[in-house]
């Protein structure tokens, strides 16, 4: 018997924490469509609400500094 390997990609799951975020979806319809742990997305889901926060806070310095080099 061959053992299957689900996993998600970067790329999906990027879309699937988008998809909770914006409420298309729930931690737990995601949890059992996809056999994963709701603590396993909890965790997707606060590394993606980082991420976010770090990408528009970096955002915001490189154009502030943009700003102060003219």
């Amino acid at each position: 018997m061959e053992d299957s390997i689900n996993r998600l990609t970067a790329k999906r799951k990027s879309a699937l924490m988008i998809e909770i975020l914006q409420g298309k979806t729930t931690m737990n319809e995601a949890s059992r469509t996809y056999d994963l742990t709701p603590t396993e997305i909890e965790g997707w889901v606060d590394d993606a609400r980082r991420g976010m926060k770090n990408a528009l806070r970096a955002g915001f310095k490189t154009m502030l500094s943009a700003l102060e080099s003219r």
